[in-house]
């Protein structure tokens, strides 16, 4: 089982740059896959990223370009480097490993 901790979230003006983090507790982190995924008000959680260990990241469309994935094993810490952003990247983001999920983290770009 593996408990994930996020951290990061606020709120940034269109153009801006956030990182979030996703620390994750217990051995599975380092073999497994991070998912991100967020949730804007009234919308259904749509998948961001992922990334895998010794993997090439993959990004969706709306945020190829402009977000990038990182992980560092020896801190069982996954990164989401967020520029560029958008209004529309208002959204609660969420990490997600083997089925578990952060506890989520807001983020709020004003335009």
């Amino acid at each position: 089982q593996v408990q994930l901790v996020e951290s990061g979230g606020g709120l940034v003006q269109a153009g801006g740059s956030l990182r979030l983090s996703c620390a994750a507790s217990g051995n599975a982190f380092r073999s497994n896959a991070m998912y991100w995924h967020r949730q804007a008000p009234g919308k259904q959680r749509e998948w961001v990223a992922v990334s895998t260990p010794g993997g090439i990241p993959v990004y969706a469309d709306s945020v190829k370009g402009r977000f990038t994935v990182s992980r560092d094993n020896a801190k069982n810490t996954a990164y989401l480097q967020m520029d560029s952003l958008k209004p529309e990247d208002t959204a609660v983001y969420y990490c997600m490993c083997r089925g578990e999920w952060g506890q989520g983290t807001q983020v709020t770009v004003s335009s």
